[in-house]
């Protein structure tokens, strides 16, 4: 994909014995969202912080916006950071700033040159956009889980970027709650045509928002593609960790079972 925001290739990484990362590569495509999936412990958070800058391959590249962020200047990444939005696994937002402070804090940090009331007018139009108009002025710690995570994507929405990354979206949600982010994320990926980029847990409601899945296990890339290429995959470490979650085996298949260890 030559106009591919994000493209890893071939990146290793390991702390200490631990492999991490084994030999990932895959680019992932401009104005559509991609889902990271995979059990626990599997590289793709590291994979996440990798794309931030916030960890150094090995070996091999992370190309964000055709930058290394590997290698690049310290000053060169911090461009790149300027054009992606993060919604944090816990939020990470301030309690003592308001809902509407919170959420403009990225703003004061990267725009100073917009006014006081180009400021406000932004973060009104992202409250609208994640369906909590007029509540600038809410104390966060009076914000439900849900809310906190609606302020964390107006956060993340708030500099118009072009690329925004998803770490656990829906963590910590009850069920009707995560339904309703994702499609939140769903009717922002339309409304914005930018790229997301999403890791969760939540294996069925993440599927649902996906139009590309990448599956990281022990460190491997072990499937790439649409979403109805992965989820109709016959590999079997991916049958049988979606077997969990979404699909039944095939007749004659046994039931899910312990994953086996990749050699």
């Amino acid at each position: 994909m030559d106009d591919a925001p994000i493209r890893i290739v071939d990146v290793h990484k390991r702390f200490g014995e631990l492999v991490v990362l084994n030999g990932v590569s895959f680019d992932i495509p401009r104005g559509r969202t991609t889902a990271i999936i995979g059990p626990s412990g599997t590289g793709k958070s590291v994979m996440l912080k990798h794309i931030v800058g916030l960890i150094k391959p090995d070996s091999g590249q992370v190309r964000v916006f055709d930058t290394d962020m590997g290698r690049a200047r310290e000053a060169d990444v911090y461009r790149v950071r300027k054009r992606l939005g993060m919604l944090f696994q816990d939020g990470a937002l301030f309690d003592s700033l308001s809902t509407g402070e919170n959420i403009e804090f990225p703003l004061r940090q990267h725009h100073p040159e917009l006014s006081v009331h180009e400021r406000r007018d932004r973060v009104d139009e992202v409250l609208e956009m994640v369906e909590l108009p007029g509540l600038y002025d809410r104390p966060t710690p009076a914000l439900s889980g849900g809310q906190r995570k609606r302020v964390g994507l107006a956060r993340a929405i708030v500099t118009r970027p072009e690329l925004v990354l998803f770490d656990e979206p829906n963590s910590g949600l009850d069920p009707i709650t995560s339904d309703a982010i994702d499609a939140l994320i769903g009717h922002l990926k339309e409304t914005l045509g930018v790229t997301f980029v999403v890791i969760s847990h939540d294996i069925v409601g993440t599927i649902n928002v996906a139009d590309h899945i990448a599956m990281l296990y022990q460190g491997k890339l072990i499937a790439w593609g649409t979403r109805d290429e992965v989820t109709h995959s016959e590999h079997p470490i991916v049958r049988r960790f979606l077997g969990r979650n979404l699909i039944l085996p095939h007749a004659g298949e046994p039931g899910p079972a312990r994953l086996p260890t990749i050699g």
